[in-house]
């Protein structure tokens, strides 16, 4: 039997305003052991911040995380999968896009991510990424 992202993803996805700076954004991962964070636009427009987006789209330019909106380091545009989708989709469009999270869309609204180490603690929980992504965060 096939599982759901429903089953396997986490949620409710933590949002932000494209508006939102940088600093504002780190320290939501930070309280909420998360590495990424879901953009929703006014328009419904959803873009994807990851903890890496931050550091090398970020950090890595001149000036500071209070005064940088995350508008300008997030992916515009992900690629995403339906609650209803089968894992298998996600699976293979992670690793056609070499990507390692996908937002959960349900009726044009984020509802969850799914990772790649959701995927790995599920299917094969005794491996190297299972264990680690089951682990709680430190």
């Amino acid at each position: 039997m096939t599982q759901k992202v429903r089953e396997l993803m986490t949620g409710p996805a933590t949002t932000v305003a494209p508006d939102t700076d940088l600093g504002t954004v780190a320290r939501m991962m930070r309280d909420e052991a998360i590495g990424s964070v879901m953009v929703t636009g006014p328009d419904g427009s959803v873009g994807m911040v990851t903890d890496r987006d931050m550091v090398v789209r970020g950090l890595s330019r001149q000036g500071h995380p209070e005064t940088l909106p995350v508008r300008e380091v997030c992916s515009t545009d992900p690629v995403s999968v339906r609650p209803d989708d089968d894992a298998t989709v996600a699976i293979k469009m992670m690793s056609d896009r070499k990507v390692r999270r996908l937002p959960v869309i349900q009726d044009g609204q984020v509802v969850g991510v799914i990772s790649l180490g959701d995927l790995a603690a599920e299917r094969d929980s005794a491996s190297v990424l299972g264990t680690i992504s089951g682990a709680m965060p430190s």
